[in-house]
């Protein structure tokens, strides 16, 4: 089993409400995972948000916490809601209603990685399925959730940057003839998620960077923004999705000659969304 849930990196003072998560970026995979696996120790890394914690790591030096998974992906997805059980994989789960994400294979339990190659060989117990959610899922959930607690009752206010990496392909369906194609993709679920104040700044901080910006689409965002999205209640969630092609080597899963040139500008936007609703000032609700 993966050693830890999650690590936390805290300021030395809590001077921002932005909480940093990289829920996809873990890369702890047991060797008793590995052996109940068809897949390689490549290609089950395939959905795993690589080095997406390496580029957002530095936010502590700017007064706001940062939280990245310690179980990768493909043994236990933290972006999805605790009863996304996928009955094609475990034992005893009865399909109620359609819910793409599971029937795709990518439940809380996924059973397949990218491009639809599947994890295992056959089904697993739900015996087995509860207990990765209660030693991974629930301590990483319960963890991020103080944290905007507590940045809630020093700021008046949080908003969590929920940071992911997306596919170069995955904007070939939405990018247009003559248009720059975008490199970072700002999930607010259209407005439901988090004020559009917040969002403006976000996206002024990356455009600032040199960063091409669109929203919601292909990704409007999916659990964690939708769960902890609380604009209302002064909790606004936003998802980023970053182009993997612009800092890593995709197919040999690698960082790039670009690395730490993205690191660097990505240094810049961390910085400048750290400082959101700095003071006691409230963001505005939408």
């Amino acid at each position: 089993m993966p050693a830890s849930a999650f690590d936390v990196l805290l300021p030395a003072r809590p001077a921002s409400c932005v909480v940093f998560a990289s829920p996809h970026s873990g890369r702890d995979y047991s060797w008793s995972f590995l052996r109940k696996t068809v897949l390689n120790e490549h290609a089950i890394r395939s959905s795993e948000d690589a080095f997406v914690d390496k580029l957002f790591e530095c936010a502590a030096e700017y007064g706001a916490a940062f939280i990245k998974a310690g179980a990768p992906r493909a043994y236990v997805d933290l972006n999805r809601a605790r009863d996304e059980l996928d009955p094609a994989l475990i034992e005893g789960v009865r399909r109620i209603g359609h819910n793409p994400r599971v029937s795709s294979g990518l439940g809380v339990i996924p059973r397949v990685v990218a491009n639809g190659r599947a994890i295992y060989r056959g089904k697993m117990s739900m015996e087995e399925a509860q207990e990765r959610i209660e030693r991974y899922w629930v301590p990483y959930h319960n963890r991020l959730q103080a944290l905007l607690d507590s940045a809630h009752a020093h700021h008046g206010q949080t908003v969590l940057i929920d940071c992911h990496s997306m596919p170069h392909e995955a904007m070939d369906g939405v990018t247009r003839a003559g248009i720059r194609r975008p490199d970072v993709v700002l999930g607010d679920r259209f407005g439901a998620a988090a004020s559009g104040d917040v969002v403006d700044r976000i996206e002024a901080a990356f455009a600032a960077a040199g960063f091409v910006v669109t929203r919601n689409a292909p990704f409007a965002g999916a659990y964690i923004t939708q769960a902890f999205g609380r604009p209302a209640k002064g909790q606004h969630a936003v998802q980023v999705e970053i182009d993997r092609s612009l800092y890593m080597n995709e197919q040999l899963i690698r960082p790039n000659g670009d690395f730490e040139a993205v690191q660097t500008a990505l240094r810049g936007v961390i910085r400048q969304v750290a400082a959101i609703g700095e003071g006691r000032v409230p963001l505005a609700a939408e």
